[in-house]
């Protein structure tokens, strides 16, 4: 299609119908909810199965959508085997487009993540799958631009049993997609926003020194400012992010989104720091663990339970503010124009300025430590830059008079102040903050020549040991009913919490505390063993060759960087395909960015909200670029044209 003069791709034609948001549940085999958390790297991991996780994702060495978040195979290996112990999942990022000359690099390099324990491998590049790829189960990540349920029930029926949905769908969206497919769905549920459809977006290639997003580099060039006008000359706004969105928090909708099909929820943050990591962990967690508490038809895709030495408090780590996007259709302030840093929490104004000290009206409790950041009421030397925000730290809190090492020269009273750094908090979380543990069940009974102990957890696993000695009636039952269930509860520092003991008639038998803690010691050594050798990685789904994909021609847009992949589509029925930009950047104009976002709809200017306004292009600069924005209105999509 055309508009405006500018050739559009169209990534499919079907529409997915409207649904209220209140519908029955989708019905789905699946019964298991997966809390998905973010992986920097071994250690954040292994925190993040610690407050929760059921699974986690981590880069590989290479070709992840994180360039700079690669992990060794070792480092990669240590987190599976922690993780396992939970029954916990370990899904490895291969997820860039690949050129001919990596496809055989790409392919080692997953046998190694298969041989290191992982679990999965998400990848975005479908010429890996006419590789010689180990049995490791395949995830589609969002990359691909996971809209349409024609398209999910493609890449279900090519062997992905999981699918990472784009972020922009709505619940009914969701609900159309679940009802043509049985591969898990996964959404994100918090996090940074990708103000582009995922994979989707080559202004980072296009502007900044072949820095591709889709090969892991993005330059987040849409977090700068830039200056609207119309295509009369007209400003509309100057030195504002429009393109940088709050941030994802899809606390209120977890329910909605499981009634829609998710049984993957998903938080973003690679990049992120540790103390991030637990405590949005540890939040979803909670959510999740009450709802399951509410409907029993549900339950955790992992082993174990969580306890925390904080509140976990998601507003408290960083964030862009809150939005959960589109998943109630489109509404107002998905984004905020004024910054793309993490403002905080408003905590109070200032009522006066002392030559070390400020004074500030707030119920509050302030901490020696603690960041403070305002917005500058002077702009103008802040123009086209990200200075308008402005921070600080307090030294000294007594109440609400705060000491200062230096006054900021833009600081007025009644400024308005925002706490991005809480350092009570930050200091909780830097230290062990969370246990998670595994109930046991202990049924002890008396055998010929001693006493047995049957150590069993709730997932189905089960072992007995057994201790010979010269057994005597005990003269106290009560006192010896005591000491066995005192003994038999001593389990330290494992990976059990105690459930329910059973003496049943052993209570009669007195048996040395040295013997009743032998028995636990095996026991427990015996129960882990068999929870290890019990856990089985899921296995790749089967594929069908003669599935054909939904479309018949390819444009720049489909990210086909091999030849591999274009023999996968040319398979499934693709007759024209075109290069990825990366391959061969398009001459002319061409949409650079393809978002649901609309800036129209944002400064009030939508056809559709106001009568007597005409979707015309508008005029963005942009980091010194020039680029024009073209409004598809019939999809309700905004182009980005260069």
């Amino acid at each position: 299609m055309s508009t405006n003069g500018v050739e559009i791709f169209t990534p499919g034609t079907s529409k997915s119908p409207a649904a209220p948001a209140h519908l029955a549940p989708v019905a789905l085999a699946d019964n298991k909810l997966e809390l998905l958390a973010p992986a920097k790297n071994a250690d954040y991991g292994i925190e993040a199965i610690r407050h929760g996780a059921d699974a986690v994702y981590i880069g590989a060495p290479a070709f992840g959508a994180r360039h700079t978040a690669g992990n060794s195979i070792a480092d990669i290996a240590r987190l599976c085997e922690f993780a396992h112990r939970y029954h916990a999942q370990v899904f490895v990022t291969v997820n860039t487009i690949l050129f001919d000359s990596e496809l055989e690099d790409a392919r080692k390099l997953i046998w190694e993540v298969y041989e290191a324990g992982a679990d999965a491998i998400i990848v975005q590049d479908l010429g890996l799958l006419e590789l010689d790829l180990p049995p490791i189960a395949l995830h589609a990540s969002t990359q691909m631009d996971n809209r349409l349920p024609e398209k999910v029930s493609f890449l279900e029926h090519v062997g992905f049993s999981q699918v990472v949905l784009a972020r922009e769908l709505s619940l009914s969206q969701i609900r159309a997609v679940a009802a043509q497919t049985q591969t898990r769905l996964e959404f994100f549920i918090h996090g940074a926003l990708c103000v582009a459809f995922s994979g989707q977006c080559y202004i980072s290639e296009a502007y900044t020194d072949n820095r591709s997003a889709n090969r892991g580099e993005c330059s987040q060039q849409c977090r700068m400012p830039g200056n609207l006008k119309t295509r009369q000359g007209d400003t509309i706004a100057t030195n504002e992010h429009m393109l940088s969105l709050k941030d994802n928090n899809q606390t209120e909708n977890l329910e909605a989104l499981i009634d829609a099909g998710i049984r993957s929820f998903k938080i973003e943050g690679r990049l992120k720091d540790l103390s991030y990591v637990k405590n949005v962990t540890a939040h979803y967690r909670q959510q999740l663990d009450a709802i399951m508490a509410r409907r029993p038809e549900f339950e955790s895709a992992s082993h174990g339970r969580c306890s925390y030495s904080f509140v976990p408090d998601p507003d408290k780590s960083f964030n862009r503010g809150k939005t959960d996007y589109f998943v109630h259709d489109r509404k107002p302030e998905i984004a905020d124009f004024r910054t793309p840093k993490y403002l905080g929490i408003e905590v109070g104004k200032v009522t006066k300025i002392a030559k070390d000290h400020i004074v500030v009206d707030s119920s509050t409790e302030f901490h020696n430590g603690d960041g403070l950041g305002f917005f500058a009421r002077n702009f103008e030397k802040a123009r086209l830059s990200d200075d308008k925000l402005t921070g600080f730290r307090i030294n000294r809190a007594e109440g609400n008079v705060l000491y200062l090492k230096t006054i900021p020269q833009d600081l007025r009273v009644g400024v308005t102040l925002y706490r991005n750094h809480d350092q009570e908090f930050e200091t909780l979380l830097a230290k062990e903050s969370a246990e998670r543990l595994v109930t046991v069940d202990f049924l002890l009974a008396e055998t010929a020549t001693g006493l047995s102990l049957t150590a069993a957890d709730r997932h189905g696993h089960s072992v007995t040991v057994a201790a010979e000695f010269e057994k005597q009636l005990a003269k106290d039952l009560e006192r010896n009913r005591d000491g066995l269930n005192k003994n038999l509860g001593k389990l330290g520092n494992t990976d059990f919490c105690l459930g329910d003991i059973n003496l049943g008639d052993a209570a009669g038998v007195f048996a040395p505390a040295s013997v009743i803690n032998n028995l636990r010691r095996d026991a427990v050594e015996a129960l882990t063993k068999a929870r290890i050798e019990g856990y089985q990685r899921p296995t790749p789904w089967q594929r069908d060759d003669s599935v054909r994909y939904p479309q018949k021609s390819m444009t720049y847009l489909a990210n086909v960087a091999n030849q591999k992949a274009k023999d996968f589509f040319t398979r499934h029925g693709v007759v024209s395909i075109r290069d990825a930009y990366e391959v061969r950047p398009v001459k002319g104009d061409a949409p650079l960015m393809i978002t649901k976002h609309c800036i129209r709809y944002s400064y009030n200017m939508c056809p559709k909200e106001v009568p007597g306004i005409k979707a015309e292009p508008l005029e963005m600069e942009l980091g010194g670029k020039q680029f024009k924005l073209v409004f598809d209105c019939h999809k309700c999509e905004m182009l980005v044209v260069g």
